[in-house]
């Protein structure tokens, strides 16, 4: 497998005004919610995307498939940690994560920091391995109206360095 791996994760989701936001693991009460099977964290969701293609383990749908009533509702946060064990048991672990939410409101910067230290408690990696950062759509298209998000996360991960031996199976 190597090792350093790196993998791209996307997820978008439209709003729903029934829903409460949940981003990187951090609440927005004053926004609506994104509709989605699990919490409909697109942060999280992009995370877990971008970790289990590095590890060559997927997409989030194989693993926590929205036809199964288990994920309904699910925590992301959880549904994150269940992702950092796979890797983890691929002895693969996270070195760099960068996360761009592309959307008009909300501002993202004013939570970001507390984005970072939710995801760095939930990938076991320092706050300074972790970058989330918010980006508009400068009013165009289906995210420049209003309709939802979207968000690209790039993961690094690193082969632990008590298993040096190439995986072949």
């Amino acid at each position: 497998m190597g090792s350093i791996r790196i993998g791209f994760g996307y997820d978008s989701h439209r709003f729903d005004e029934a829903r409460s936001l949940v981003l990187g693991g951090v609440r927005f009460p004053d926004h609506p919610g994104l509709l989605g099977h699990s919490d409909g964290d697109a942060v999280a969701h992009a995370i877990i995307d971008a970790l289990l293609g590095a590890a060559a383990l997927g997409d989030i749908g194989r693993h926590f498939p929205p036809s199964e009533p288990e994920w309904k509702d699910a925590d992301s946060m959880d549904l994150l940690a269940r992702t950092v064990k796979l890797i983890g048991e691929s002895h693969l672990y996270v070195s760099n994560l960068d996360v761009t939410v592309i959307t008009e409101q909300p501002r993202i910067a004013a939570n970001a920091e507390k984005m970072v230290a939710r995801l760095s408690e939930v990938l076991g990696t320092l706050p300074e391995a972790i970058s989330v950062k918010g980006k508009t759509n400068e009013g165009m298209g289906w995210i420049g109206s209003g309709e939802g998000m979207a968000v690209h996360a790039v993961a690094l991960l690193t082969r632990s360095e008590d298993d040096e031996t190439p995986r072949t199976s």
